[in-house]
């Protein structure tokens, strides 16, 4: 099991007040050093967190550890050719939104990102889908060429929070279940991300299939509380521990 750390909303705080503090280069080098797999980075149209400059050093650092989220534009993809980040993950994004709000739909779109995955792909750059837990948006990655799929954990996890919708988490968690094996019999790759915390992100590595979880906003949040290095280490625990290992 690999965990991705999104280092997203350090950049968020720097931003808030200017200036150079608190570093999101800084805070990736202590992830890995925690123990993280990886590095997430969203370089957004608008810029709201993750900057150009960011992103250069990201990519010049930890360029074999580093999963470029990014929009299927033309300025993203020339953007993704120039740094060639160790993977990119192609996600849906609006401007409005205060976070991205569900999964790519491969399906609807697919003349469209056609090009963009193989723009990726000629640069040896790894390309996974955002999508939701749905065999339509599965079918649609593997006919496109990526290598892996991130499943959509954030409307589970939203029924999961509220005991009142446990009915409905149980069949949004089977179907997450059902994308991620049905993704494996494809040949691809199975990730998972979006509102985990430790307990959704224990029963989401218990999914044999899946091999990655990338989480932001619950550990950075939580490093406020007990330092990042701490919330890596507990969420590995809690991922390992899904994972029965």
């Amino acid at each position: 099991m690999r965990l991705g750390v999104n280092i997203d909303h350090v950049a968020t705080v720097r931003n808030a007040r200017g200036g150079a503090h608190p570093d999101p280069v800084r805070a990736a080098e202590a992830a890995l050093a925690a123990g993280a797999d990886g590095i997430v980075a969203h370089l957004r149209e608008d810029r709201r967190h993750i900057r150009d400059a960011d992103a250069e050093l990201l990519a010049e650092r930890f360029r074999d550890r580093l999963n470029f989220e990014m929009a299927a534009t033309d300025e993203m993809v020339r953007i993704a050719q120039r740094l060639r980040p160790r993977a990119a993950c192609l996600v849906p994004e609006r401007r409005q939104e205060l976070t991205t709000e569900g999964g790519l739909d491969a399906a609807r779109l697919y003349d469209r990102l056609a090009p963009v995955v193989d723009a990726l792909r000629a640069r040896d750059i790894r390309v996974s889908l955002f999508i939701e837990a749905d065999e339509r948006q599965v079918n649609a990655a593997e006919l496109l060429g990526a290598q892996a799929v991130e499943l959509h954990t954030g409307v589970w996890c939203e029924a999961a929070a509220d005991e009142k919708h446990h009915r409905r988490a149980d069949k949004l968690l089977g179907r997450l279940r059902e994308a991620a094996a049905e993704a494996g019999r494809r040949g691809l790759e199975v990730h998972a991300g979006h509102g985990l915390d430790y307990r959704t992100a224990g029963a989401v590595a218990a999914i044999p299939e899946v091999l990655e979880l990338n989480i932001g906003h619950f550990v950075i949040g939580e490093a406020v509380f007990v330092g990042l290095g701490e919330a890596i280490t507990r969420m590995k625990s809690a991922m390992l521990a899904g994972r029965g290992l």
